[in-house]
């Protein structure tokens, strides 16, 4: 399986790899050291505590290189007037008469909570490439689908302001 992510989403990605590695793990390390000093490992809360972070840092740490190891580049420009990775749409969901805007961006950057909205979730899919006035349906899944009509794109550009998504 290949990532389609932009060079910018490949920059954050090393330097948070690169900060994890240089950084946060000697600190973690120590810390699993001092907290093993204070005895019996049987009941050190601060020793699994230390061991917990250390893992989760360093399983971070695996997951941005394995999503760097297998990434394609992608553009993020589109045609003119169409929409693209980074422009904010405005669509009207016709079922309900409600207006939604979001930015859509790649799986790396998304937050549905802020309007990010991915390019490959059913609403991703259904705008890109669409210009204002289209119509599209979002399929979620086999029994339910909607349709909404794009009312305005505001082009936009990867700024690097949304972060990495985290786990």
């Amino acid at each position: 399986m290949h990532n389609e992510l932009t060079e910018k989403d490949l920059e954050l990605m090393r330097q948070e790899l690169d900060y994890r590695r240089t950084v946060l793990r000697p600190k973690l390390i120590e810390d699993v050291q001092t907290a093993r000093a204070f005895g019996d490992l049987s009941e050190n809360f601060e020793y699994k505590a230390a061991k917990r972070d250390k893992n989760r840092n360093d399983s971070r740490c695996r997951y941005l290189e394995n999503m760097i190891k297998t990434a394609v580049v992608i553009s993020g420009h589109s045609q003119e007037g169409a929409v693209g990775l980074y422009d904010r749409v405005t669509f009207l969901v016709e079922e309900d008469g409600e207006t939604v805007t979001c930015q859509i961006v790649t799986t790396m950057r998304q937050n549905a909570l802020k309007g990010l909205v991915s390019k490959e979730s059913p609403v991703g899919r259904a705008v890109l490439g669409k210009k204002v006035g289209d119509r599209a349906t979002v399929h979620v899944n086999d029994s339910c689908s909607y349709d909404i009509v794009i009312q305005a794109i505001e082009p936009g550009e990867d700024t690097g302001e949304a972060p990495l998504v985290g786990f």
